[in-house]
């Protein structure tokens, strides 16, 4: 039996921490980039879209990463993002804005293929626990990088976002030193021309589930992490507290992926899901009523609490391309949240973010009927 390396764990883990704190600046600038720019929730979503399109290549990208050392995707994407992002506030248009945010997106694509895989080799035997520890970082980073970056623009002004950069380079840099002579490369693998789509056939079943549950929870988490700022700010609140909030929800949200990993690995991976996925829609509901941040910090337990778990099932398909068919999960859970993205952005601008928050609350219940479904053709 393979052993939990931690030391392994944590590099990757702090990795994600130094690469999503700067990929999580759009959310919270959205109200004052809508202010200078003058743009509407549509054109908000395309820009949430153009991070997300990279996504596409995700098996090309995979299927590269199977037979090359994909260190150097971990060491320098936190630089290349860092840069990328703390331009957001100086970017004079909407055209420059969507040209970061692909750079962005290309970065985040190459940092996200290779780096679970990396986990499960130091997990041993307890795959969802190494994800609930990868995402920790990945989601600590979502709870800081909100505060970081409202702080620095309420201390002077939006345009002071580009001092942040130095601080991703120099993180890149503390990666080199730690991963230089770390071998974290993935034994290439021969595979014949029919393989992918074998691959593919072998686990169609898993992989339409997959996309049905990611589809419905999308619609709560991207009104959540994307437009929650935009929500309450509209609703009264002001920037500072909407900041405060997404920090808040992402902060729950590092409890909520650091625990149900391995709660997975004990009570399985379908159970976890259906429980988070109910609460999820409950919670959704009473703070959509009484607009609580205690309510918002509960809602933060659960609605990231699927994202290790969906990710030990895709390692859990035990194929002999295991960074190829997480690239799989990575493009559908990219290409199907850009689309429910610009369904809120469109239904935002149409009949208001009140009303549109409540309808992909209504659609939340779908990730719970689809897991059930999937436990019941087993």
């Amino acid at each position: 039996m393979k052993q939990f390396d931690k030391t392994k764990v944590y590099i990757v883990s702090m990795a994600h921490f130094a690469h999503d704190i700067f990929s999580s600046f759009l959310a919270p600038l959205l109200p004052l980039i809508i202010d200078k720019l003058g743009i509407n929730l549509s054109q908000v979503a395309v820009l949430d879209i153009i991070r997300r399109v990279p996504a596409l290549f995700n098996p090309l990208l995979g299927l590269m990463a199977e037979k090359r050392d994909v260190k150097y995707f971990i060491i320098l994407t936190p630089a290349i993002t860092a840069i990328s992002m703390s331009m957001l506030g100086v970017a004079s248009s909407y055209f420059i804005l969507i040209f970061l945010l692909f750079i962005a997106g290309i970065s985040s694509a190459l940092f996200h293929i290779p780096s679970p895989t990396m986990i499960k080799k130091a997990s041993g035997e307890q795959t969802g626990k190494g994800m609930s520890y990868f995402m920790v970082g990945g989601e600590l980073a979502r709870t800081l990088g909100p505060i970081l970056v409202t702080s620095v623009v309420s201390w002077w002004n939006l345009e002071a976002t580009i001092r942040l950069m130095p601080v991703g380079i120099v993180a890149s840099i503390i990666l080199y030193i730690k991963l230089k002579d770390f071998d974290t490369s993935i034994k290439a693998k021969k595979f014949e021309k029919g393989d992918t789509k074998a691959l593919l056939i072998e686990n169609k079943t898993f992989l339409i589930f997959l996309a049905s549950f990611i589809l419905f929870n999308a619609a709560l988490k991207s009104s959540l992490t994307l437009y929650l700022p935009v929500y309450l700010v509209n609703n009264g609140s002001s920037l500072w507290y909407a900041g405060i909030s997404l920090s808040i929800l992402q902060l729950f949200g590092v409890i909520g992926v650091f625990f149900s990993g391995k709660i997975s690995d004990k009570i399985g991976r379908y159970q976890t899901l259906l429980f988070s996925s109910i609460t999820t829609v409950i919670l959704m509901s009473l703070f959509l009523y009484f607009h609580s941040i205690v309510i918002l910090a509960l809602l933060g337990l659960f609605v990231f609490a699927p994202a290790p778990v969906l990710m030990a099932m895709v390692q859990d398909t035990n194929t002999s391309m295991p960074t190829f068919m997480h690239s799989i999960y990575m493009g559908i859970n990219f290409g199907l949240s850009s689309i429910v993205v610009l369904f809120i952005g469109y239904m935002g601008d149409t009949v208001g973010l009140n009303e549109t928050f409540l309808i992909c609350n209504i659609l939340g219940l779908g990730a719970f009927l689809v897991t059930i479904l999937l436990n019941r053709s087993k």
